[in-house]
């Protein structure tokens, strides 16, 4: 088990949180669509919705939109959404995973390739940094859950595979499979999580030159303002140093 991270992790930091709530609203209820419509529409006996709807209530969207947005899988000519990977590079060459749900197959791939062109990236093929990436279960806890021991035992006990404690909080990080056995367990241990999700984890971390990390965060930035953009996942770790010289 890893302990205390030299750096914060930039996944999660404060700007990323500012986003407009209806947008993340909207990106909420699609992802909950989807899973509704790929299983049953009933979060006790399907995985994924569980997810799509604790993401939710971790977020504070009302039980109304959340049940309109189960109730949308079921709707005779509701929209279609399929489930697309993109992957690309970002300045200095920073591995990025793109994940998006769309109606629009050719719009989104217009719009993401936009952003990283004039945003310092290219976009590259399916398989292009994903070799570089696992696909895991990640768990986070504010800061408020503990301090790092207390935290880190009870990831322990909970059968996680690895904790990275920061300033800002605890990201527990679990095989794929054991997500909600673990998720489970910790709830017992420390309360409800803020977030429980399947992640894309880089298996090395590269540091962000200042030169490169305001261009970096313009097209993560550019890629979360899409509305078909789910989730943006990279290698990137940048300095406090640098942080702070960002403002």
């Amino acid at each position: 088990m890893a302990g205390h991270s030299k750096f914060k992790n930039i996944m999660h930091r404060k700007g990323a949180q500012d986003k407009k709530r209806s947008a993340m609203f909207s990106k909420l209820s699609r992802e909950i669509t989807v899973a509704a419509k790929m299983g049953m529409p009933d979060p006790d006996m399907n995985p994924r919705l569980r997810l799509a709807v604790n993401a939710a209530k971790a977020q504070s969207m009302p039980k109304d939109n959340i049940q309109r947005a189960i109730d949308k899988a079921s709707a005779a000519g509701g929209e279609d959404y399929e489930e697309i990977r993109y992957e690309g590079y970002g300045p200095g060459g920073i591995a990025l995973i793109v994940e998006a749900l769309t109606d629009n197959r050719n719009r989104t791939a217009t719009n993401v390739r936009t952003a990283f062109s004039k945003n310092g990236g290219n976009l590259g093929a399916s398989g292009a940094v994903s070799h570089g990436f696992d696909r895991m279960g990640l768990i986070t806890y504010p800061a408020s859950a503990g301090d790092e021991e207390k935290v880190l035992e009870a990831a322990m006990e909970a059968g996680a595979e690895d904790i990275e404690t920061t300033e800002d909080g605890h990201d527990i990080w679990t095989n794929m499979e054991d997500l909600h056995a673990v998720a489970g367990e910790l709830e017992k241990a420390l309360g409800e999580a803020e977030s429980v999700k399947l992640a894309w984890r880089p298996q090395v971390k590269v540091d962000v030159a200042e030169a490169d990390a305001q261009t970096l965060f313009k097209l993560i930035d550019a890629l979360d303002d899409d509305d078909d953009v789910q989730t943006v996942w990279g290698n990137y770790e940048v300095s406090d140093e640098v942080m702070e010289k960002l403002g």
